[in-house]
């Protein structure tokens, strides 16, 4: 039996090779560490040696000289797995000096770990605090998609074990092992990858563990402590990796926070300086005495977007829109439309808090409303439509346009009052018990196209807010863009909380109808008036005015809204009830004939209507019906009936009662009527 390699045989012979001479096996043995021979081929020929005869000499020292090349081939290889490690954890560090991808440093040190390890896989997790689980987040070599997906909870597995140690840990057989609480889905994982044995080292960062960093094999194996070394290592080289990453994100985050700290402040200033000029552009505007068109036109470019201002009673009396904005809610705005009550609560507001308030959106745009005051009344309103809400500084530009507008609103208002003062002193000089001398009279009013030696009547009404002066202010406003009352003489203004209009006695019913026209576009019912008889010289006006001043409350016992009333038919009542409020009219009028008015309600009879037209018609019963057109016969069978409920009114006193209190009724079924047709 040789102990020499057959190259060796062939060199020495056959003699030479069965004596098993020591150096020439020496050479043999220095042969195979030379060319780094596997560990088999040791083994060979440490079976060789032993197999020698026992009586052989020097066969102890020959099985010796074996073993000591066998070690010295173990310790090269200890060196050449260490020199590898080393080299790996170089270009590990190397990596973390030069790349700055995450993943890709993460996936690197996964791929070094396997291929040093010599295992069939590889992955690395992370602790994520909000779930208290490891997940997955790099794996190498895994056969099953779920592999990459693997979550493992911080008291289960071997993640459970190193947590609590922080130190690595190794199984060489993971699905039997016992010495851990087994995760059921990640034990099925396992198995479809085939995993025996695993090796976990712990990603520390400030004392913490911070992930874990996994080897397995699909077979049982130990591992030794110089890889364990390793993996441990490259362990560490992902915590600091991850860390600087973490670290890296915080200070970019702090690097854009800061840059929005920058552009918010230039943007700030950029508003600041807008801010600025806008004022000095506004001042710039009224110091010249720029229209209220022209302030609007200019607020609106300023603010990119549409201005409304609205006087009073939220009529527009004034608009802008900014070149290019694509808006229509402006132009759509409309005073008794489905946002007034928005938009009266957001006035109500403004009024309060002195700034402007969002009132509401319409197609796309927000309607921004701010009051405008001068001193304790209201002046008006100012509406900014915009796709967008303004900035804080953009919202201060707005409200102080607020007060531009508003110093335009009280000029005009001033340069009006100045305008009609002389109108104001005409008819109170008019209506004064201490008239003026008659022809400085006449001579005031011949200024205004008003010829106080012709017959004149006296229009009388009553208003709710805003107050009667807005409505003079408004109704001269469209005499002077010839509308209404335009082509009229009269003179008009407020007296004593009414509004009072004369105007010659021919020209009283067209000055009625042109008013109620604007009455019923502009109040609705919100008013009550009384429209005089004709009087012949301007010395009647004052005795007329308080006749006038007498029906207007009457007209209100009545509950009348919405309507002008001729001073014929108020005559008698105004003398009779003006004393009296509601209730004491309503207790007269069901008193003296509630009994008929009763009767009609509950049977829709007529017996009241007829009562008035026979009692109109001088209480004859062929004209009464032919005014109703009905016949003579039906007539006396309603009154008939009438008297029934009545009694007999045969005396003078009780059928004046009576017919007075049927004209009462009248006026209150025309005032049912009116609101009926409005309704």
């Amino acid at each position: 039996m040789s102990l020499l390699s057959p190259e060796r045989q062939r060199a020495t012979g056959p003699a030479s090779a069965a004596s098993g001479n020591a150096d020439e096996i020496a050479v043999d043995l220095v042969g195979l560490l030379h060319r780094n021979a596997p560990a088999e081929e040791f083994a060979a020929r440490l079976a060789s040696v032993e197999a020698l005869p026992d009586a052989m000499q020097r066969k102890s020292s020959l099985v010796e000289l074996v073993r000591m090349a066998m070690a010295l081939r173990n310790r090269l290889e200890v060196h050449e797995q260490r020199e590898r490690g080393m080299l790996a954890v170089i270009e590990s560090a190397q990596d973390l000096s030069s790349r700055l991808d995450l993943t890709g440093l993460l996936k690197a040190i996964v791929r070094r770990a396997r291929n040093l390890m010599g295992s069939h896989l590889c992955w690395l997790t992370i602790y994520d605090a909000a779930s208290g689980e490891f997940q997955v987040v790099v794996a190498d070599g895994a056969i099953s998609d779920r592999t990459g997906k693997m979550t493992a909870g911080r008291n289960l597995g071997v993640a459970g074990i190193v947590m609590s140690t922080r130190l690595p840990f190794f199984t060489p057989d993971y699905l039997h092992d016992n010495r851990f609480v087994h995760d059921a889905a990640l034990d099925d994982t396992f198995r479809d990858e085939g995993v025996a044995a695993l090796v976990g080292a712990p990603l520390m960062c400030d004392d913490k563990v911070i992930g874990l960093l996994f080897v397995a094999d699909r077979y049982h194996r130990t591992h030794t402590a110089i890889n364990v070394s390793i993996l441990c290592t490259l362990a560490t080289h992902a915590a600091v990796a991850i860390n600087n990453a973490n670290a890296f994100a915080e200070a970019r985050a702090a690097l854009q926070n800061a840059d929005m700290a920058r552009d918010e402040l230039e943007r700030h200033v950029r508003d600041v300086q807008g801010a600025a000029e806008a004022h000095e552009q506004l001042t710039s505007l009224l110091a010249k005495g720029a229209s209220l068109g022209a302030l609007c036109q200019s607020v609106a470019q300023l603010l990119n977007g549409s201005v409304l201002v609205l006087d009073e009673a939220c009529q527009v009396i004034g608009r802008g829109c900014a070149a290019g904005y694509a808006g229509t809610a402006a132009d759509a705005y409309a005073p008794n439309d489905a946002h007034s009550a928005a938009l009266a609560r957001a006035l109500h507001e403004s009024r309060q808090a002195g700034r402007s308030v969002a009132a509401y959106s319409a197609g796309g745009e927000l309607c921004r409303v701010i009051a405008v005051l001068g001193g304790n009344d209201v002046l008006g309103a100012v509406l900014l439509f915009r796709h967008e809400e303004l900035r804080e500084v953009s919202l201060r530009t707005f409200e102080r346009s607020s007060s531009v507008i508003g110093i335009v609103l009280l000029s005009q208002e001033r340069v009006e009052a100045g305008k009609s003062r002389e109108v104001s002193a005409l008819l109170r000089t008019l209506v004064s018990p201490r008239q003026d001398e008659p022809a400085l009279t006449r001579d005031r009013a011949e200024r205004f196209g008003l010829d106080l030696s012709q017959p004149i009547s006296l229009l009388v009404v009553e208003m709710t807010q805003p107050k009667p002066g807005f409505w003079s202010r408004r109704l001269r406003a469209d005499a002077s863009a010839g509308a209404g009352l335009g082509a009229m003489e009269h003179v008009m203004d407020e007296i004593d909380g009414v509004l009072a209009i004369v105007c010659g006695a021919t020209k009283a019913q067209d000055v009625l109808e042109a008013f109620s026209a604007f009455a019923r576009r502009e109040l609705g019912d919100a008013y009550r008036g009384v429209l005089s008889r004709p009087v012949q010289s301007a010395a009647e006006m004052p005795a007329l005015y308080a006749a006038l001043r007498r029906a207007l409350p009457v007209l209100g016992r009545l509950g009348m809204r919405g309507s002008i009333v001729g001073q014929n038919e108020m005559a008698l009542y105004s003398v009779l009830f003006e004393t009296h409020d509601e209730a004491s009219l309503h207790t007269f009028l069901h008193a003296t004939i509630g009994a008929v008015m009763s009767h009609d309600r509950k049977r829709g009879a007529e017996l009241t209507s007829t009562l008035l037209a026979y009692f109109d018609c001088n209480q004859n019963a062929k004209t009464t019906a032919a005014r109703l057109g009905i016949h003579v016969n039906t007539v006396r069978q309603r009154l008939a009936s009438t008297e029934e409920l009545l009694g007999h009114w045969g005396s003078a006193s009780r059928a004046l009662e009576i017919h007075v209190a049927l004209r009462l009724w009248s006026l209150g079924m025309a005032r049912g009527k009116a609101e009926e047709d409005e309704g």
